[in-house]
């Protein structure tokens, strides 16, 4: 599998949304898929968010994005409905432990 990492807050142009999009087309080096992430994509600019629509919508089948950012309510409607999402949250020490502990009664 291709990763690549985008830093939105550095790289929030459109030329920068441009860029991945010419690459999209070329199969992954390695594996089946190519996996773009986009790190802190609220801080895309406008005109990037609009380029990254129609990849979005219809992305070749070799390729995956993850978009990730702490303030969704920043990201467009038009970019939030065409996309799955998952929310993370960080666990709490008793969920470590009482996972760790599970794992270890099963050794």
């Amino acid at each position: 599998m291709d990763t690549i990492e985008l830093d939105a807050a550095s790289n929030n142009s459109v030329d920068d949304i441009r860029s991945i999009i010419d690459h999209a087309e070329f199969m992954p080096s390695v594996g089946k898929y190519k996996v773009y992430i986009i790190d802190e994509v609220h801080m895309l600019s406008g005109s990037a968010f609009n380029a990254f629509l129609k990849i979005l919508e219809e992305p070749p089948a070799h390729v995956k994005f993850l978009l990730a950012t702490t303030e969704p309510h920043k990201l467009p409607e038009t970019i939030i409905s065409r996309v799955q999402r998952f929310e993370f949250r960080k666990f709490s020490r008793q969920e470590i432990i009482d996972h760790l502990t599970f794992i270890a009664s099963q050794e």
